[in-house]
């Protein structure tokens, strides 16, 4: 169901700290805290006596200490002390540990082996550091449905001619050809839209006036990070293969799906732009408005998840879901080899 060997983002970093937080991910449950330099730990969250949640426990200094009769593990997961048989640690008192790496704001984690975590492997945010692109605070949203309808989703840039009407709609997204590509990586859709209107939420940003070119880029890698471009270009100026040009607006939204089990996911964002680096009014403004949208997302995709598992006749597919398809397809071979 779930690719296990890769990255997936578990929280905010800001969202841990000295404290025992339980998470879900991939259905463990786990527990997360920092110790005392703020390094980051993950533990499997079950005591192996009795499988009381670490998280209902204490930290005592970088250890944690199991609330029911005081097992205590280290950050690697190895039982330090049994208070009830102080002398007789019990060797299977263990807990499953998982590598943990702070990057880009984000908490990353990864739920395979652990042997084989290369933090290389995150993804690489290219101009995160630069002073002259801006960022968004970003959030987090949980989503009653199957990661995989969120990122078929990402791969559909048809669906904001009816889903963001007020945002991120505009002339062509409804019947522009969609051209599809695959790589080792993931799946790319994308279109140019010639010589039109900015859609509502871009036409306040862009630097320049009259009408644009602009491109739709909807990519997703696996096992669920989508990377939504937005290309705006004076009219004339766009399109396959165009050079580039100073008055070129250019934002890319970055999306972290991490599924909690097969029916939830959270939902991760923040949009990196090329302008206005130190507008935090700018900054709040976007990210405001990708909530609402993204709001409007979570409304359509908790009932897409209900109607395709309680299905009473069968689903068709459009030729818009030419990427989904692919991208399923991609995915569920990584799972297969990894399971065989």
């Amino acid at each position: 169901m779930f690719l296990r060997n890769c990255w997936y983002v578990a929280g905010w970093s800001t969202d841990f700290g000295r404290h025992l937080k339980p998470e879900t991910i991939l259905g463990d449950a786990i527990v997360i805290y920092r110790k005392a330099d703020d390094t980051a730990v993950a533990l499997q969250n079950a005591c192996p006596h009795r499988k009381l949640p670490l998280s209902e426990g204490n930290l005592q200094g970088d250890t944690v200490e199991c609330g029911y009769h005081g097992l205590t593990f280290d950050c690697k997961g190895a039982c330090v002390a049994a208070p009830t048989q102080p002398d007789n640690i019990p060797k299977r008192a263990v807990v499953r540990s998982y590598p943990v790496v702070d990057r880009y704001r984000l908490l990353w984690i990864w739920m395979g082996d652990p042997a084989m975590a290369d933090p290389d492997q995150i993804l690489s945010i290219e101009n995160f550091d630069n002073p002259d692109w801006g960022y968004t605070d970003g959030g987090a949203m949980d989503i009653a449905c199957n990661y995989l309808w969120v990122c078929d989703n990402l791969l559909d840039p048809s669906h904001v001619a009816w889903v963001h009407v007020s945002s991120f709609a505009g002339a062509g997204t409804d019947s522009e050809p969609l051209n599809v590509s695959r790589h080792d990586a993931g799946v790319l859709v994308h279109r140019w839209i010639m010589n039109g209107a900015a859609s509502p939420y871009y036409a306040p940003l862009i630097k320049f006036d009259g009408p644009c070119d602009r491109l739709q880029h909807y990519e997703m890698l696996y096992p669920g990070i989508g990377l939504n471009k937005s290309i705006y270009t004076p009219a004339g100026t766009g399109g396959e293969g165009s050079a580039p040009n100073p008055q070129t607006y250019i934002n890319i939204s970055y999306n972290f799906m991490t599924p909690i089990d097969a029916d939830n996911t959270r939902y991760f964002w923040f949009q990196h732009r090329n302008t206005d680096g130190q507008d935090q009014a700018i900054s709040e403004r976007m990210n405001a408005g990708a909530r609402t949208a993204f709001e409007e997302d979570r409304a359509v995709l908790v009932k897409v998840h209900e109607g395709m598992k309680h299905m009473e006749t069968p689903a068709l597919d459009l030729g818009l879901d030419a990427g989904a398809k692919l991208f399923r397809r991609g995915l569920a071979k990584l799972i297969e080899a990894e399971t065989a």
